[in-house]
């Protein structure tokens, strides 16, 4: 028997898609019934390893958490990890299978999308439901005769879709109307309404607007989702982490004084999550930099993981962050590279793999040096901490020591190629008692009651919440039982 699935689609990049998916899960998961999530296609440098030694899109991991699911690669078939503006690394089933170009990636869809069709049948006969997530939007229709994740997915595989929008960034009535209007008539047939989300306010004045909406498109909303400030763990790429912005909510300190932790934002950032487990920390203010002036004042400095790690090292040059990353040294205050960060601490990096360019200098904070491989490394660790790798970047030579088997250190400068280790309670803990001493910060008082792991869980909890006491669930689970619903087809010069 063929389990039933549905594809939540989005008005926009970061409209909450990967939110809504993985609070279904754990709603469904919660019924007894047994889900899966799915993501034909993710666009991501946010990204973890699998039980298979891949590696997917992070949000896959953390919906498969929400299921009760280990994180396979089935669940993230192909990944691409933007490395230019032009170019990405492809992933396949978790597995490095070469780049591709924006321009020549037609040539590709035919094996893409049967490896698709393949992983998601596959899904279909084991589970009892197949939640997928789309990509982007499928309002891009300059790019829909490569599509894999949106409506190429749903008309292959004949999904019903509903469509999420977020509210907080205005014009969604419009952008709901016009993301159906402008699909082909046979991609419309399988729209089956849509989920208004990150609502703030009274919904009484929504609800003209969604009467109209539905009388317009003949598609009801299923629900509207409040805005919620806990939402803000394992988010999905880029788009979310901008310079300037406070990660999560900070919590008051513990102590009499904060401490200030500045994450470079780089251009081709990835693992931005890295810092998360700080941001959950009472007394720990972590804000997205990309300025010499925003780390005037800042006790931490962490430089995260990259796709593209000699490029990002010549921007913070370029942008005379190196200068300042390097007086914060000198100073005796914490740094904290973590992966392409730590590669750039080093004193050379030898490159012939990602960005093609030999040997370069680092920043010289860390006596080693580094030397791609043309073989990714993908490690999962579990013992005695959690933890994963990600890099082509190797550790050639070293003369400093060893930091609690997770990296090296030298002083307060501190560098690992391990992504989630700061999600490791008692390792936290002491690493911030460290770099709150050597920032002098006195006042700062450790917390011994965060639990990083509880929440993720109370994080998937509360979606799943909101989603029972806002959407009509029912109706979503009609929609994994009966298909898609008739629905007129809105006529426009673009698709009639």
């Amino acid at each position: 028997m063929t389990a039933g699935a549905l594809l939540v689609a989005g008005t926009t990049s970061d409209a909450g898609k990967s939110m809504v998916v993985a609070g279904l899960c754990r709603l469904l998961a919660r019924k007894g019934i047994r889900v899966a999530p799915f993501k034909a296609q993710n666009m991501s440098n946010n990204s973890a390893v699998t039980v298979e030694g891949g590696e997917i899109g992070r949000a896959q991991a953390m919906q498969a958490r929400a299921a009760g699911l280990a994180p396979s690669v089935r669940f993230n078939p192909i990944l691409l990890k933007p490395g230019s503006d032009r170019t990405s690394q492809l992933v396949i089933r978790g597995q490095v299978a070469g780049s591709v170009a924006a321009a020549d990636y037609m040539a590709h869809r035919e094996r893409l999308m049967a490896v698709v069709a393949d992983e998601l049948a596959s899904l279909r006969s084991e589970f009892d439901a197949v939640v997928c997530e789309g990509a982007g939007s499928p309002a891009e229709i300059n790019l829909r005769a490569t599509d894999l994740a949106n409506m190429g997915l749903a008309r292959a595989a004949n999904l019903p879709v509903v469509v999420v929008g977020d509210i907080d960034r205005g014009g969604l009535l419009a952008h709901l109307y016009g993301t159906v209007a402008v699909l082909e008539p046979e991609d419309q047939d399988l729209i089956a309404g849509f989920v208004v989300n990150k609502f703030r306010g009274d919904p009484a004045l929504l609800a003209p607007g969604l009467d109209q909406l539905q009388a317009l498109t003949g598609r009801p909303t299923y629900g509207v989702v409040p805005h919620h400030d806990g939402l803000w763990l394992d988010t999905e790429d880029s788009v979310s982490v901008q310079a300037g912005r406070i990660v999560g909510d900070p919590q008051p300190p513990r102590g009499h004084e904060w401490l200030t932790v500045a994450a470079i934002r780089l251009p081709r950032i990835s693992n931005s999550t890295d810092v998360e487990a700080l941001a959950c920390e009472p007394g720990v203010a972590v804000r997205w930099v990309a300025d010499p002036a925003d780390l005037t004042g800042a006790d931490v400095v962490v430089i995260p993981g990259s796709k593209a790690t000699v490029a990002d090292l010549a921007w913070l040059r370029e942008r005379g962050l190196a200068d300042r990353i390097t007086a914060h040294a000198a100073d005796g205050k914490p740094v904290l590279g973590v992966c392409g960060g730590f590669q750039m601490l080093c004193r050379q990096i030898d490159d012939p793999v990602e960005s093609n360019a030999g040997r370069v200098e680092g920043l010289g904070l860390l006596d080693a040096d580094i030397v791609f491989a043309a073989d990714k490394t993908l490690r999962h660790w579990d013992a005695p901490l959690h933890g994963y790798e990600i890099h082509h970047g190797q550790l050639a030579r070293c003369a400093e020591g060893e930091w609690r088997h997770v990296g090296i250190r030298r002083g307060a400068v501190f560098g690992t190629h391990w992504h989630g280790v700061l999600d490791n309670d008692a390792f936290r803990r002491q690493w911030l008692t460290e770099v709150a001493e050597a920032a002098g910060r006195s006042g700062f008082v450790i917390a011994d009651d965060v639990d990083v792991a509880g929440r993720r869980d109370a994080q998937l909890d509360v979606m799943a919440d909101l989603l029972a006491a806002h959407v009509d669930v029912d109706a979503l689970l009609g929609l994994l039982e009966h298909g898609s619903p008739n629905r007129p087809r809105i006529s426009t010069s673009l698709n009639s």
